[in-house]
C-alpha cells in the first residue's frame, strides 16, 4: 500500500557524485541458487578480490539479514518474498550510496528477483545463478 503524501527527497550529493567519489559504478550483484550451492562463498571471495583493488561493496547475505532486517519473518512463501522486497530495497539504496552490493539469497522464482530488481535502476542488476 503506497502513500501518496510520501515523496522522494533529493539531495544535492546524488549516485553520479558518489560514483566519481568512489571512481566506481554502483551495482547489485544478486547471486540466486538453492540452499548449499556456494552463493555466499562465491560472494564472500568476490568481495574479498574487490575490495582488494579499492572497490566500495557491501554484501548482503540472506542468513545475516534474518537477524535483523528480517528477523520477524518465517519462511512461508509469503514471508520470502517479503524478506526478497526488503533485501531489494536497501539494496537499492545501497546502489544510490555508490556501493557494490554482492547479495546472496535462495530467490527461486522469476517473480521474486524481478521484485528485488524493481528497485534497482536499470543496467545496474546483475543476476548469476550458482548451482
Amino acid at each position: 500500500m503506497k502513500n501518496n503524501d510520501i515523496k522522494w527527497q533529493s539531495h544535492d550529493v546524488d549516485v553520479v557524485a558518489r560514483e566519481a567519489l568512489f571512481g566506481q559504478q554502483s551495482a547489485v550483484i544478486w547471486f540466486t541458487g538453492l540452499s548449499g550451492s556456494g552463493k555466499s562463498t562465491v560472494a564472500n571471495a568476490l568481495e574479498q578480490a574487490l575490495a582488494e583493488r579499492g572497490q566500495f561493496t557491501y554484501l548482503l547475505d540472506g542468513d545475516n539479514v534474518r537477524h535483523g532486517l528480517c528477523a520477524d519473518l518465517g519462511f512461508s512463501a509469503q514471508d520470502r518474498t517479503e524478506n526478497l522486497r526488503r533485501v531489494g530495497a536497501v539494496a537499492g539504496l545501497m546502489v544510490d550510496a555508490g556501493l557494490l552490493v554482492l547479495s546472496a539469497f535462495i530467490s527461486p522464482y522469476r517473480h521474486q528477483r524481478e521484485l528485488v530488481k524493481s528497485f534497482i535502476p536499470n543496467g545496474k542488476f546483475i543476476e548469476v545463478h550458482i548451482a
